[in-house]
């Protein structure tokens, strides 16, 4: 059997190695001229860990990341909103590239093929087509032309890494201001992937972007401005936030299965687009194990349809309580309440995202 995966992300690469360890074919298409993952840091959170799992690939994520409990939440002045009860399980934290470069690596070069846009799913000779080609996805617009698309979801984003090593211990956090977040993440090599967010209309641009995220954040608590300081200019990469609103109808059409971004593209205030793309690629490549085609899409699309639909909607929900709240009066309503909430329960509350539990890729084991 023979898949054409559309699209070398995080979410397409996964299903190569997910397709190939149950024996499929595989080729990867990538429209840009090298495979690769640009941007900053990742949190490979505990479900999407399971999944690596199956792959065999989750120690040399460990291995290469920060394995963290999710920290504190504060704000701007630093007092602690709440922090994460230390018995959660950890958090991955890794650049995003480092992550891609160890699933490229459980993948022959042949399977790799860039250079190439697909225009039409019929130019493609493949059993199965997996649709991992992003928020923006042609393939989407041709299976299903009446759905509306991205849109934008009311906020801005900035993100970069410092440029050496940090020469104090950071916890992964996050800080919530009016209309504002900044979070970190420290990388596994001693740096540390920051963002922050902000409350603004689409389409806006800074001569000096670093500036700006100083403009807005640079009075915060400690280690802001010194995270800030620490960063290179020219580095800062800011891009507006989208999501799929309208909740697409299926995430399968003939032979051809959406993916990632491209069926479920989320704000990103769970920290789950990556992770429930690579959920996706390890369901997918399980019931092709286990079915014809036919059933497999059909079954794929019984299990992530739901799923990954209440995490958008619950990421949106966050958002609108979280750095999208800009009346101050909203905002210090919200931290009492959010103080008032013992760790542990945030803890039990994630669980419902991360507790998430991959089938087997082995037939055998069900």
């Amino acid at each position: 059997m023979k898949a054409v995966v559309v699209g070398g992300g995080l979410g397409g690469i996964t299903a190569a190695v997910a397709l190939r360890a149950v024996g499929w074919e595989v080729v990867v298409l990538e429209r840009a001229p090298e495979f690769g993952e640009v941007g900053a840091g990742i949190g490979v959170m505990p479900n999407a860990l399971r999944a690596l799992r199956e792959l065999g690939l989750a120690d040399e994520v460990r291995r290469i990341g920060t394995p963290r409990v999710p920290g504190l939440l504060r704000d701007p002045r630093g007092r602690v909103l709440v922090r994460v009860a230390q018995g959660s399980e950890h958090v991955v934290a890794v650049h995003r590239a480092d992550l891609h470069r160890v699933l490229r690596s459980a993948l022959p070069e042949r399977c790799l093929v860039t250079g190439v846009e697909v225009r039409s799913v019929d130019e493609l000779d493949a059993d199965l087509v997996v649709a991992a080609d992003g928020i923006r996805s042609g393939i989407r617009r041709e299976v299903f032309p009446e759905h509306p698309g991205p849109v934008y979801a009311g906020a801005t984003a900035w993100r970069s890494v410092t440029g050496a090593r940090f020469p104090r211990d950071v916890e992964i956090g996050q800080t919530l201001g009016p209309g504002t977040e900044f979070g970190v993440l420290p990388l596994g090599d001693g740096r540390v992937c920051w963002y922050a967010a902000v409350v603004a209309p689409p389409g806006g641009r800074a001569d000096d972007e670093l500036a700006e995220v100083r403009r807005l954040v640079g009075t915060w608590h400690d280690p802001v401005p010194a995270l800030l300081d620490a960063t290179p200019p020219g580095t800062v990469l800011r891009h507006d936030v989208h999501e799929l609103r309208a909740p697409l109808p299926a995430y399968v059409h003939g032979r051809v299965a959406l993916l990632g971004d491209a069926a479920h593209a989320m704000t990103p205030y769970l920290g789950q687009g990556a992770c429930t793309a690579i959920e996706d690629a390890v369901v997918l490549a399980a019931l092709c194990a286990r079915h014809d085609v036919a059933t497999a899409l059909a079954g794929y699309d019984r299990l992530r349809r739901p799923r990954t639909q209440a995490v958008a909607r619950a990421s949106r929900v966050l958002g609108a309580v979280g750095h999208r709240l800009r009346n101050p009066l909203a905002v210090g309503v919200r931290n009492v309440v959010v103080r008032a909430v013992p760790g542990w329960a945030v803890a039990r509350g994630a669980d419902r995202f991360t507790g998430w539990a991959p089938p087997s890729l082995s037939p055998d084991r069900g």
